[in-house]
C-alpha cells in the first residue's frame, strides 16, 4: 500500500491505569434511534442482511453512490449514514499509517508486536490467530472511541521472492505453505467471525490480504512497482504467488483482497478479469470486496497509460471486479463513465453491494455501537498488560540462534558481571518496529533489557545505521577490552528497506562489519553479534570468525524487543525460532536481476532460481535454520509406506476417450482426484535430550519423484512444541495430498507426482509409494 508521506512516530510511554469509558463516545455510524432512516428496512437487524443492502441501494442516487466507491467515502446525510474512512491497518498492531487510525487522547498508543518476518520466524500459528485476536480487541476498542476504523487493510501476505525487496519485512517469508498458513490464522484472529441472525456470519473486524499478486519489487535499479510488469508463468502463479491469497480467501475467510500497482503479463491487476472476478471471487469464492492498492487506478491510467481516457479506465477496473478504489478516481470520473456508456448503474450497484455487506457484517448498520457485541471494549483493553506480555513472547519466540560456537550461550550472570553493548541499535525503539507500526505502548531498548541482567556499558562504535565516514569505532574497542562480554548489536533500519525501497547489497551498511570485527579482536571474553534486520544480510564474516562466538537473528522484534533479546542471551529463555527465509551471499544478487520472476533456476542461462524450494547454490544460511539450547530426537511412530490415489472415473471419461485407468500416468490431475480425506498421517515423537526446557517445530518437508518440475524441496508440515528436559512429546501431523503434495505443471495446473515420495523430518527420512486406483 502507498504511504502519501512518511508517518511521524511518536514515543509515549505512560502507566497504566483504568480509564473509564463510555462505548457510546462513538455515535452510530448509521441506523441511529430516532434519525432519519428509523423504521426504514436496511437499518433493521431481523432482516437479511442481502434484502438491507438491495433496500440501501434503491434508497440512494446516482451521485450518492458514486461518493461511496473510494476509501473515504462520503455520508449520506439524508439518510443519516456518516462518511467513512475505510483506510485502516494492523499489520503487527492497531498503525496510523493509514488515515483511518489517530492515536491520541484516551488513545495514546497500541501494542506493537514484531514485525511480520519475526513473527513467521515462530513457526506458530497459534501464535498468530492469538496476536491478531489481540489486534482485533484494540482496533475495535479504538473504533468505540472513534479513533479507528473496522476494515483493516492488513496482513500482507506476498512471497518474500527475493532477498532485497524492501517490505520483505512485513511478509511470512519465502515459503507459500507457511505464507499460507500465517494468511488463514492470522485473518481468523482478526475477524473473528460470529453467529448473526439468518446464518449470516457477522465479523469484528474485516481483515485484507494485500498485495495480489506477483508482487514484490517497490524500486530497484530505476525500476519501480508503479511502472512494474512481471512477466509471470501460469505455473509460477498457481504453485507460488496465488497460494497465500488462496488460503487467505479460502481458509481464512478474509473479507477483503487487495490488488497491487504492478501488471502482471501486461495486464494492470486492477484491471484484470480473470485474475480478480474469475479468480478471487470466481474460483476462490470471496465474500467480501475487492480494493486498489492506493492510487491504482489513476496509476494504470496516468502512469502506465493502460487505458485512453479515464472513463476507460473506470470501465475496466470495475468491470474486472474492483469494489473499493484507495483514491479520488473513481469519485472524479464514474458519473462521467455512466454518461458515455462504459458502465452502467448495475456495474456500480454490483460493487457497492459488496463493500455495504461488509460494513453490515461489522454492525455499522446496527445503531447504537454500546448495544453491539465487542461494544464495550475501550481504552483499559488496549495497552493492556496481558496484551504487553503476548508481544513480549512473541518477540521471545521470533528469536533464532545462527550461532553458537562451543556453546557460548547464554551468558551467565555470575561469570558476565559487565557487559559492553555496541552498534547502531544497542538502544533501538523506534528501529525495533519496522514498517506499518503505530505508537507502541512502550519500548524496551536492548541496552535496557541487557542492563537487568548485567552492568551495560554502552558504545555505540556506529552512530547510525549507515556507519559512514569517521565512527566512534575505537572507545567501541576500547569498552571490548574491558568487559566480561560483548554484545554488538547492527543490522538494517527503515533508512535501507522499506516500502519503495529496495536493497542493492545484501552486506550490513558502511563501517558495520569493520566494528564487529574490530571488536571481536579486542574482546577478552565471549562476543555474541545481534542482527535486527526484515531482510537476509550476508554475514559470512562473522559466521566464519571464531572470535564472534555467537549470532542472533531478532528481525525488528517489536516494542518489547530489547527485553527479548536479554531474555535469550541470558538463558531466562530458550529460543526455538527458525528463519523463514534463505540468506544468500552477496554473490546471489550479481547473478539475480529483481525483475526475473520465475521461481524455477534454468541452469543453461545461469538463473540459479529462488527461494529454498528451488535454489541449490550455496547459502549463509538455509531457510528453517535455527539453534536451541538444547537437542532434540525425532521418533517415527506411525507413517504409511504406500498410498493411493482415488480417481474420479467420471471426471476422466470427460475428458479422456481411452482408458481412464492409466497405470503409466506419472502425474495425475488433482481435479481427478477424490480427494476428500486423502492425507497421510505422520506421528513424531519429540525427545528433549538436553537439560533445558525448549520449543521445538516439527518440519515435514517432500521431495517429489524425479521427471517432474514440481519444486525440488517442499515445506509440507510443521507443528511447535514444548518439551520438558528429558521429556517427549507425541505431535500427528497430516500431510494433505493433493494440496501438499501436488504441483503445478507448464499451463498451471496442479498434478500429483506418481511414484516414491520421500519425506523428511529432521534427522527422518521416510518413503511413500505413491499409486493410482479407481
Amino acid at each position: 500500500m502507498a504511504s502519501p508521506s512518511p508517518c511521524t512516530i511518536l514515543f509515549f510511554l505512560f502507566p497504566f491505569f483504568l480509564i473509564i469509558f463510555v462505548a457510546s463516545a462513538r455515535p452510530p455510524f448509521a441506523c441511529a434511534p430516532g434519525g432519519p432512516a428509523t423504521g426504514l428496512p436496511f437499518c433493521s437487524v431481523g432482516h437479511p442482511i442481502k434484502s438491507r443492502v438491495k433496500d440501501l441501494l434503491g434508497r440512494l442516487t446516482r451521485a450518492e453512490k458514486v461518493r461511496l466507491l473510494v476509501n473515504n467515502a462520503a455520508g449520506v446525510p439524508r439518510l443519516g449514514i456518516n462518511g467513512y474512512e475505510w483506510w485502516s491497518e494492523a499489520l503487527h498492531g492497531v498503525s496510523n499509517t493509514g488515515p483511518g487510525v489517530r492515536f491520541g487522547g484516551k488513545f495514546p498508543g497500541a501494542t506493537s508486536f514484531p514485525q511480520v518476518i519475526t513473527s513467521a520466524a515462530s513457526f506458530n500459528a497459534s501464535l498468530w490467530e492469538l496476536t491478531g485476536q489481540v489486534v482485533s480487541d484494540e482496533t475495535r476498542a479504538m473504533y468505540n472511541g472513534g479513533q479507528a476504523g473496522l476494515t483493516v487493510w492488513s496482513p500482507n501476505v506476498n512471497v518474500f521472492r527475493d532477498p532485497r525487496w524492501g517490505r520483505g519485512q512485513e511478509t511470512p517469508g519465502e515459503d507459500p505453505k507457511m505464507a499460507a498458513r500465517y494468511a488463514a490464522a492470522y485473518v481468523r484472529g482478526l475477524q473473528q467471525p460470529y453467529d448473526g441472525k439468518h446464518g449470516r456470519t457477522k465479523l469484528k473486524l474485516a481483515a485484507c490480504c494485500k498485495h495480489y499478486t506477483a508482487y514484490d519489487l517497490d524500486n530497484w535499479n530505476g525500476i519501480d512497482r508503479f511502472h512494474f510488469n512481471a512477466l509471470v508463468s501460469k505455473q509460477d502463479l498457481e504453485d507460488t504467488f496465488n497460494v497465500p491469497f488462496k488460503a487467505c480467501v479460502t481458509e481464512g475467510n478474509a473479507a477483503s483482497v487487495m490488488c497491487s500497482y504492478n501488471q502482471v503479463n501486461g495486464v494492470p491487476m486492477c484491471a484484470d478479469p480473470n485474475l480478480l472476478k474469475g479468480t478471487i471471487r470466481g474460483q476462490w469464492h470471496l465474500d467480501g470486496y475487492i480494493v486498489s492498492d492506493c492510487d491504482s487506478v489513476d496509476v494504470f491510467y496516468n502512469t502506465q497509460h493502460y487505458t485512453s481516457t479515464p472513463e476507460d479506465a473506470v470501465a475496466a477496473t470495475l468491470k474486472a471486479g474492483l469494489d473499493l478504489d484507495c483514491g479520488p478516481f473513481l469519485a472524479q470520473y464514474t458519473e462521467s463513465a455512466v454518461t458515455k456508456g462504459k458502465v452502467t448503474d448495475n456495474n456500480i450497484d454490483a460493487a457497492l453491494t459488496n463493500t455495504l455487506t461488509v460494513q453490515m457484517r461489522l454492525g455499522m448498520y446496527d445503531g447504537d455501537p454500546s448495544t453491539q457485541p465487542f461494544g464495550n471494549l475501550g481504552p483499559r483493553d488496549v495497552c493492556s498488560p496481558a496484551h504487553q506480555n503476548l508481544a513480549l513472547e512473541a518477540a521471545r519466540q521470533g528469536i533464532v540462534i545462527l550461532k553458537n560456537a562451543r556453546k557460548a550461550l547464554p551468558l551467565s550472570t555470575s561469570h558476565h558481571r559487565t557487559v559492553a553493548v555496541i552498534g547502531p541499535h544497542s538502544d533501538a525503539t523506534v528501529a525495533m518496529i519496522g514498517n506499518y507500526a503505530g505508537v507502541p505502548c512502550r519500548y524496551t531498548s536492548p541496552l535496557q533489557g541487557i542492563g537487568s541482567y548485567a552492568t551495560a556499558v554502552q558504545q555505540k562504535g556506529c552512530m547510525d545505521v549507515a556507519c559512514q565516514g569517521d565512527q566512534p569505532i575505537g572507545p567501541a574497542v576500547d569498552a571490548a577490552r574491558t568487559a566480561d562480554a560483548v554484545i554488538v548489536v547492527v543490522g538494517l533500519d527503515q533508512s535501507f528497506e522499506a516500502e519503495q525501497k529496495d536493497r542493492d547489497s545484501l552486506l550490513l551498511p558502511g563501517r558495520q562489519q569493520e566494528l564487529v570485527s574490530k571488536v571481536a579482536m579486542a574482546s577478552k571474553g565471549p562476543v555474541v553479534l545481534v542482527v535486527m534486520s526484515g531482510g537476509p544480510v550476508d554475514i559470512s564474516f562473522a559466521e566464519n570468525d571464531p572470535r564472534v562466538s555467537a549470532i542472533i537473528w531478532a528481525g525488528y522484534p517489536g516494542q518489547a524487543g530489547g527485553a527479548a533479546v536479554a531474555d535469550a542471551i541470558f538463558g531466562a529463555y530458550n529460543p526455538g525460532g527458525k528463519l523463514p527465509m534463505t540468506w544468500y551471499p552477496q554473490d546471489y544478487v550479481k547473478k539475480v536481476p529483481m525483475t526475473d520472476m520465475n521461481m524455477r533456476a534454468n541452469p543453461s542461462k545461469g538463473y540459479p532460481g529462488r527461494t529454498y524450494r528451488f535454489y541449490t547454490g550455496p547459502v549463509i544460511y538455509p531457510f528453517g535454520h535455527g539453534l536451541s539450547y538444547t537437542k532434540f530426537s525425532h521418533s517415527l511412530i506411525r507413517a504409511p509406506t504406500q498410498l493411493s490415489v482415488p480417481l474420479d472415473g467420471q471426471k476422466l471419461m470427460s475428458v479422456n476417450s481411452t482408458n481412464p485407468a492409466q497405470r503409466k500416468v506419472r502425474a495425475v490431475r488433482v481435479t481427478h482426484a477424490r480427494c476428500d480425506a486423502l492425507h497421510i498421517p505422520i506421528h513424531v515423537d519429540v525427545r528433549n535430550e538436553g537439560d533445558r526446557d525448549g520449543t521445538h517445530t516439527v518440519m515435514i518437508y517432500s521431495n517429489p519423484p524425479a521427471g517432474h518440475s514440481a519444486p525440488a524441496k517442499q515445506l509440507v508440515g510443521f507443528e511447535k512444541v514444548h518439551v520438558t528436559a528429558g521429556g517427549q512429546v507425541r505431535v500427528a501431523m497430516a500431510v494433505d495430498v493433493c494440496n501438499d503434495l501436488s504441483f503445478a505443471d507448464a499451463n498451471g495446473v496442479r498434478r500429483i507426482p506418481i511414484g516414491e515420495h520421500s519425506l523428511h523430518i529432521g534427522e527422518l527420512s521416510h518413503s511413500v509409494s505413491v499409486s493410482l486406483r479407481l
